[in-house]
């Protein structure tokens, strides 16, 4: 099943993510599901980072929710909001 899970930061919280960066990296890359598309996400002047966004492969959603809820940065409190989704892939242009 695919999943997109959407983080926003909070406010000003640059310093704490840079500070869990590499640990929440190393999280991602021991992931039990595939991750298909992650990054950061931007604000209008394309450099600021308020979030990120995953395209995620798991078996089911509890899945998704048990990770992401040990990663580095919700334990920091990196990000105010977590929102996770079923993703209906209907195409792929690569």
């Amino acid at each position: 099943m695919h999943f997109v899970i959407y983080c926003l930061d909070v406010p000003n919280s640059e310093s704490i993510r840079a500070q869990h960066f590499e640990e929440h990296k190393a999280n991602l890359s021991s992931a039990p599901f595939k991750i298909l598309v992650s990054g950061p996400l931007l604000e209008d002047d394309n450099q600021t980072i308020n979030g990120s966004c995953l395209l995620i492969d798991a078996m089911n959603k509890e899945q998704v929710l048990a990770f992401f809820k040990n990663d580095p940065f919700t334990k920091a409190g990196v990000w105010r909001q977590v929102e996770i989704r079923h993703f209906s892939k209907l195409r792929d242009n690569r």
